[in-house]
């Protein structure tokens, strides 16, 4: 059995290894920022707007998963090419299935392994790993809108966890929502001369309010608990 867990681990990391020796080769990760390709994905929204959807969540999807891009990346790409609103709703769409697919990689690849460590740390078990599972969807709320969590790393790491897929899906959109809507009210701000200050502003108002509330659940939760440490 450890043998077949080690395995799982090994190749886990050899498929890391190699998408960034194709990705050093091919440059895919640049693609975003080709102004070719933006004007490519602009015109494509304009004479097919369901098929540019398509494209750009499979293009988020890969990047979230494979690349491990920013999200923030393809939430100023939404806002580019949909607008505030429609972006929203496709960035944060497709930057929850990556999510998704993210979670059942950790979950096949990494927990058999790395979860008996982690429940070693009596923070670690009863936050994630509590037979309730009463916590799950605090931690969820607490990572997705404090900046302090890297946005691919928690992915991964909620596969390690016992949070049923289903939970971890529709909270993890929830959550992540304002602040997706908040790069891409800036973005469209910035693009659209006649809405510009309307875009800001909303812009700015979610910036507080995400800001405030991580800001609070950060003080509270997360620093107090390194002081116990």
């Amino acid at each position: 059995m450890k043998k077949i867990i080690n395995k799982k681990v090994l190749i886990f990391a050899g498929i890391i290894v190699l998408v960034l020796v194709l990705n050093s080769i091919f440059g895919w990760s640049s693609y975003l920022s080709d102004a070719k390709n933006l004007k490519f994905l602009e015109t494509l929204v304009e004479d097919n707007i369901w098929l540019a959807v398509g494209l750009y969540t499979v293009i988020t999807v890969v990047g979230c998963v494979v690349l491990a891009l920013p999200g923030i990346t393809f939430a100023i790409l939404a806002g580019v090419l949909f607008g505030p609103w429609l972006g929203t709703v496709c960035c944060s769409l497709a930057t929850t299935i990556g999510a998704g697919l993210a979670f059942f990689a950790g979950r096949f690849f990494l927990q058999d392994s790395i979860k008996p460590v982690a429940m070693k740390n009596k923070y670690l078990k009863k936050l994630l790993f509590a037979e309730s599972g009463k916590n799950e969807i605090f931690v969820l709320m607490i990572t997705r809108l404090v900046p302090l969590f890297p946005f691919n790393l928690q992915n991964f790491a909620y596969g390690i966890t016992d949070i049923r897929f289903g939970t971890y899906f529709l909270f993890s959109l929830l959550f992540m929502i304002p602040g997706t809507a908040m790069y891409t009210f800036g973005t469209a701000g910035l693009v659209d001369k006649e809405n510009r200050w309307l875009y800001i502003g909303m812009a700015v108002l979610l910036a507080i309010v995400v800001i405030s509330v991580g800001k609070f659940f950060q003080n509270k939760y997360v620093t107090a608990d390194e002081g116990e440490k």
